[in-house]
C-alpha cells in the first residue's frame, strides 16, 4: 500500500490551496498502478503547536503525528497559498520544523495557489530551493491555479493536475525500497563469541 502525504497550508475553510491538494492528490492516486492511502494535513489546525515546536525543538500530540506522517510517506504534496510572491509563513514554519533528513529523496510535488497568474512562478523561484535544500526529489510540473483557473471551462488546470499527478506516481513507483538493517543478517559465529572468554 501507497501513502501520499498531502501538506495544505490554506487559511481559509475551504480554501483553494485545500481544493488544489485535494485534486493533485486524486489525480497522483489515480495514476498509481497499486492502491494509494492519502493523508492530509491542514496546517492551519497544528498552528499553535508548530510555533511551539519551533520554540522547544519538540513537535508533540496531534502535530508530531502529522510530522511523522509527512516523514514516514512514499510520496509528499505540498500546497500553499503564494503572499508577497512567496509561500507562506506557515508552510514554511513546518517544514522548518521537520526533523533534519526526514523528506531525503522522498518524491514531492508542490503546487500554490493565489489571486493572480502574476505569482505562478513562486513555485520555481521560491519553493523549488526549499526542498532541493531537503533533498527531495521534486517532480518536473508545478502546479499554480490562480483564482480565474477555477470558474473557467477554458482552463489547462485539470491538464497540468493530471501531468503533475502522473509525475508524481511515476516517481513514487520508481524510487527504491528503503534497506532495512538486520541485525540477524551477519551473524557472529559462536566460536568466535567464545574465544574472549
Amino acid at each position: 500500500m501507497t501513502t501520499l502525504a498531502v501538506v495544505s497550508a490554506g487559511l481559509g475553510q475551504p480554501s483553494s490551496t485545500r481544493l488544489l491538494a485535494d485534486r493533485l492528490a486524486e489525480a497522483a492516486a489515480g495514476a498509481l498502478r497499486g492502491d494509494a492511502t492519502v493523508e492530509t494535513i491542514e496546517l492551519r489546525d497544528h498552528a499553535h503547536a508548530m510555533v511551539d515546536a519551533t520554540l522547544t525543538g519538540f513537535p508533540s500530540g496531534t502535530f508530531r503525528a502529522a510530522a511523522e506522517t509527512v516523514a514516514n510517506a512514499d510520496g509528499l504534496i505540498a500546497v500553499t497559498p503564494v503572499f508577497n510572491a512567496s509561500f507562506s509563513g506557515l508552510f514554511k514554519t513546518f517544514f522548518d520544523v521537520l526533523e533534519r533528513g526526514s523528506l531525503e529523496g522522498t518524491p514531492v510535488l508542490l503546487g500554490a495557489t493565489g489571486g493572480t497568474a502574476r505569482h505562478s512562478l513562486a513555485i520555481d523561484y521560491t519553493m523549488r530551493p526549499l526542498f532541493a535544500y531537503l533533498r527531495a526529489s521534486v517532480v518536473p510540473t508545478g502546479v499554480y491555479a490562480a483564482s480565474e483557473d477555477w470558474g473557467s471551462a477554458e482552463t489547462a488546470l485539470p491538464e497540468r493536475v493530471a501531468r503533475a499527478g502522473a509525475e508524481l506516481a511515476a516517481l513514487v513507483e520508481a524510487r527504491p525500497a528503503p534497506a532495512k538493517d538486520d541485525p540477524y543478517e551477519a551473524p557472529v559465529p559462536f566460536e568466535r563469541l567464545l574465544a574472549g572468554y
